[in-house]
């Protein structure tokens, strides 16, 4: 099975990969092509990449890889408090290693996966041999990294509409009674996503269901106490650099790639490509044209770079003492001379979160875990999704291809019985129903037009503080379903719902009996 497993004395996890070769795994690779590695979206994993593996602008020319991260997809991890993308890029970092993978190509396409994908290639810089002196650019570019390809640069740190929609859903998420109440957590993060309702929700109530949810927890915690990478890491980046952004996407607006891109030039004396898709406003993995603009302009990109091998060779030098170099390096770009201290055999060496920041991510992943057991779970008998209807034609070839269907019910009309006892359908309903219009997500920001903005920056696409999000941790630890504000019931109903145990039949007659 094509796991890498990574264990330590504080840490574990074991990392999940796919390949475009014969056999699936990277020993059948062709060693004249070059290798590319793709990096998941956010909330998905790297099953759905298949319009990107199944491009022969890509699968015919290069050999491709791609990894779960240790919280998505069949990747499994013991959940902790330490975990941050310094973490995510040492995991890549060492799954890279003991792959004996060559420097590759890599694509990473939004929030978690563009963050650990650029403090890699600040982290592990090549350290020339001797033979390498004679050439300066060759000892200057990052020693796992060809290129980097950023696909929907996500801002420094959430904005606080996104900050705070992330909160609310967490516990929908986490704590859905029902099938109803999970399915409008997933619609909402859909709409994040794609801006329409997609047949995403069955992916997640298999693999991220109520019982699953500290891997959520784990992952939204990474998310919102991200830290700005600063212009020291940036500039230890000096490979080719080419950024492709939607034109219009809420969670990643336009203006943050294009100051990720003046940061880069001014930090390098580089200036990275860049390229706007035009009216795009979703995740380029799922929505088929996107894909086909972002591996068109990636191969084209890749085309006009010296072109590389694919031997497998083991690494030049042991996996801890690199450990050690790239902890030594960390400490120089954070100012912290204690990481150059910390044990090379740990992944979780490479945590960069404050102590305050790990105790309240601890506390929250505590909080998540009680009554775990009992969580509700949206799946029948067999394991699959509970709503079933036709197949979503581009998961045909991945593991978990089911079957299933959601829809609005203000999309459906009712059939109503007049006087006689015959049923028939209201055509004022019906009318409605087909001239219904999903409205937009009350988390979504208002449209913003060109006399809204200021220096680039609108007023709704402020980030979030360091306050704000100390008050949203602490507020995700102390907030649960039960505190939520519900309806008022008076009456013999009263009675009922308010007891604190269940009773049978008997004892409920005579509740409301009086």
């Amino acid at each position: 099975m094509p796991f890498i497993h990574l264990p330590s004395q504080d840490d574990f996890v074991s990392i999940w990969y796919i390949t475009n070769s014969a056999y699936g795994n990277v020993g059948s690779f062709d060693p004249e092509k070059p290798t590319v590695v793709i990096m998941h979206p956010l909330f998905l994993d790297s099953s759905w990449l298949t319009m990107h593996f199944d491009d022969p602008r890509l699968t015919v020319e290069y050999n491709i890889i791609a990894f779960d991260q240790r919280t998505q997809g069949r990747s499994r991890s013991r959940p902790s408090a330490l975990h941050d993308c310094y973490v995510d890029a040492a995991d890549l970092a060492s799954a890279i290693q003991a792959l004996f993978l060559p420097p590759a190509h890599f694509l990473a396409i939004e929030g978690i996966s563009v963050n650990a994908v650029l403090r890699l290639a600040a982290l592990y810089v090549k350290y020339p041999c001797r033979a390498e002196f004679a050439s300066s650019l060759c000892s200057r570019w990052p020693e796992f990294v060809l290129s980097l390809t950023l696909v929907n640069v996500p801002p420094p740190t959430e904005l606080k509409w996104v900050f705070n929609a992330y909160d609310e859903l967490l516990r929908l998420w986490c704590y859905a009674p029902d099938l109803d109440s999970f399915e409008h957590a997933g619609s909402e993060v859909v709409t994040f996503m794609t801006g329409e309702y997609r047949q995403l929700i069955a992916y997640w109530e298999k693999v991220t269901p109520p019982a699953k949810r500290l891997r959520i927890v784990e992952l939204v915690n990474i998310l919102m106490n991200r830290t700005k990478i600063n212009k020291k890491e940036l500039g230890k980046i000096t490979c080719p650099v080419f950024i492709v952004q939607n034109e219009q996407m809420p969670i990643a607006p336009l203006v943050y790639a294009e100051t990720l891109r003046d940061d880069i030039t001014e930090a390098t004396g580089i200036e990275p490509r860049f390229y706007v898709i035009r009216g795009a406003t979703a995740c380029v993995s799922i929505i088929l044209g996107n894909t086909s603009l972002v591996n068109r302009v990636f191969a084209g990109f890749l085309s006009q770079l010296p072109r590389s091998r694919s031997d497998l060779r083991p690494p030049a030098m042991p996996t801890v003492e690199r450990a050690k170099l790239a902890l030594q390096t960390l400490s120089e770009l954070v100012g912290d001379p204690s990481i150059a201290h910390r044990n090379p055999k740990s992944l979780l060496s490479f945590s960069c979160v404050t102590p305050e920041v790990a105790k309240s991510q601890l506390d929250s992943l505590k909080f998540y875990a009680k009554e775990i057991d009992n969580a509700y779970c949206p799946l029948s008998s067999d394991g699959r999704p509970i709503r079933k209807s036709e197949t979503v034609s581009f998961l045909a070839k991945t593991w978990f291809s089911h079957k299933s269907r959601f829809s609005e019910r203000k999309l459906h009309h009712w059939f109503h019985g007049d006087s006689r006892g015959i049923s028939h359908v209201d055509p004022e309903v019906l009318i409605a129903a087909r001239q219904y219009v999903r409205p937009a997500s009350p988390e979504l920001p208002p449209k913003l037009d060109a006399q809204s903005t200021a220096n680039g920056l609108a007023a709704g696409l402020d980030l979030v503080t360091e306050a704000v999000a100390q008050d949203g941790r602490v507020r995700r630890t102390t907030v649960n379903d039960s505190t939520v504000e519900r309806q008022i019931i008076k009456g013999s109903m009263l009675k009922v719902v308010t007891q604190s145990s269940y009773k049978g039949p008997v004892q409920l007659a005579k509740s409301l009996g009086g």
